[in-house]
């Protein structure tokens, strides 16, 4: 097998025993790093120390992730112009920040029997929103509520 030392030198080609007793010396272990390679790649190190290590990148790397959320906003179909407009700016706040936006409109009594009225605010939202965000599901009635999935726009780099 071919053995790397522990500063990363190449000590060559040798037979499985002298590479552990190499390892035993310098008190280490021979971890096998290229195990398809022809011939096989072992590498002297501190595996317990490695192993720490790559644990504390992936904990780095899992505080810098992005995680989304779906906000909700829900509206009503009277809704006034001001409270309107306030509801807006939530919603552009949120997509600002890159999350994406369930816009919920519930209907109560006989504002089921005009579901055009609640379909007619929804796109007036996403028109309003146009640039700044994608429809990832389009206005859909399930219930006493219609739906719009809106997403963060990619922005051109």
């Amino acid at each position: 097998m071919r053995v790397i030392g522990p500063d990363g030198q190449q000590l060559g080609i040798m037979d499985t025993r002298e590479a552990l007793r190499l390892a035993e010396e310098q008190d280490l272990d021979l971890v096998l790093v290229g195990p398809t390679a022809d011939p096989p790649v072992a590498r002297i190190m501190d595996y317990s120390k490695w192993r720490y290590e790559q644990q504390v990148a992936e904990k780095e790397a899992r505080k810098k992730a992005k995680r989304t959320e779906v906000k909700s906003i829900k509206f009503r179909v009277k809704i006034d112009d001001h409270d309107y407009q306030t509801k807006l700016n939530h919603i552009k706040r949120f997509l600002e920040e890159g999350h994406k936006v369930k816009v919920t409109i519930m209907f109560r009594g006989r504002e089921m029997s005009h579901p055009e009225l609640g379909e007619r605010l929804l796109n007036r939202v996403a028109e309003d929103l146009k640039g700044l965000a994608v429809v990832e599901m389009k206005p859909e009635l399930l219930g006493r509520d219609m739906n719009m999935l809106l997403a963060p726009a990619k922005v051109s780099a």
